[in-house]
């Protein structure tokens, strides 16, 4: 199972900036990263180094998103389109998109429901409940 380090992370989003800035060749899921990354404007000065991502801190308190977490999201949520995983949940984001007029919109809406979903199985210790996410995914859509 691929289980990658912060560092990792950190490191595959910025080589992913940095290839597209210099016109290099993209593996298929820095191809996938980089129309995120395109879609976030706000993250690119925290792509830009390697050494000061590796530095940078995110603190709750600090108000700031974390620009690796976010990016990592997006990439999750993707996948999970892609193969359809938990089943439905391509349908109930395609309807989410629909009526709110953006798959970017959407996915910011998924990932709130993927990140309760996560929270709650690390609070309660136990799997992440797909029902219950694709649930909330559900109800976003049909709002």
């Amino acid at each position: 199972m691929f289980d990658p380090s912060q560092a990792d992370v950190r490191r595959f989003f910025c080589d992913t900036w940095r290839r597209h800035r210099e016109g290099a060749p993209l593996e298929p899921l820095q191809a996938i990263a980089l129309d995120w990354i395109l879609e976030h404007p706000e993250y690119h000065g925290d792509l830009a180094s390697v050494e000061q991502a590796l530095a940078a801190r995110y603190p709750a308190e600090g108000g700031r998103t974390n620009p690796f977490l976010h990016l990592s999201m997006h990439l999750s949520i993707t996948e999970q389109l892609q193969i359809d995983q938990p089943p439905g949940i391509r349908s109930a984001c395609e309807t989410l998109a629909a009526r709110l007029g953006s798959m970017h919109l959407a996915a910011h809406e998924v990932m709130e429901c993927l990140g309760e979903t996560l929270w709650r199985a690390q609070r309660e210790r136990a799997a992440p409940d797909g029902d219950a996410y694709l649930d909330c995914v559900r109800r976003r859509a049909g709002r």
